[in-house]
């Protein structure tokens, strides 16, 4: 399985952006795919998931109204608006996908997700 994010860059804040996710193969083969990110000096967070088959989505919550999170499921590929951003937006970010294996249910911690892309810096100047 490979997932490759790209489309970050430097935006403006109160800015947008959107990033792309590819997945590797013809079929998703997992429950859902998140974003989380990681900025300099912090630990991971959880920023968005949807879960592909039925396009449920939920947000972390300081993104919660800002971003979207979808997904095109005949081009195997998941995306991030992000819109109204902020300084603090700034972070290299991670699409991940689960397993597929067990119960069907959203994970948020980082280490439920054992697929993870290299990650797109977004950088958001004040």
């Amino acid at each position: 399985v490979q997932l490759q994010a790209f489309g970050g860059g430097l935006v403006q804040a109160g800015g947008s952006l959107r990033i792309s996710c590819a997945a590797s193969g013809r079929t998703f083969s997992g429950y859902g795919l998140a974003w989380f990110r990681q900025a300099p000096g912090k630990e991971r967070e959880f920023v968005a998931l949807i879960m592909w088959s039925d396009g449920v989505t939920y947000y972390g919550d300081s993104v919660k109204g800002r971003f979207d999170v979808s997904r095109d499921r005949a081009k195997n590929t998941g995306y991030l608006q992000m819109n109204s951003l902020k300084p603090e937006d700034t972070a290299v970010y991670y699409c991940v996908r689960d397993s597929g294996i067990g119960v069907r249910r959203p994970r948020f911690k980082s280490d439920e997700y054992p697929y993870w892309g290299q990650g797109t810096l977004v950088t958001v100047s004040s």
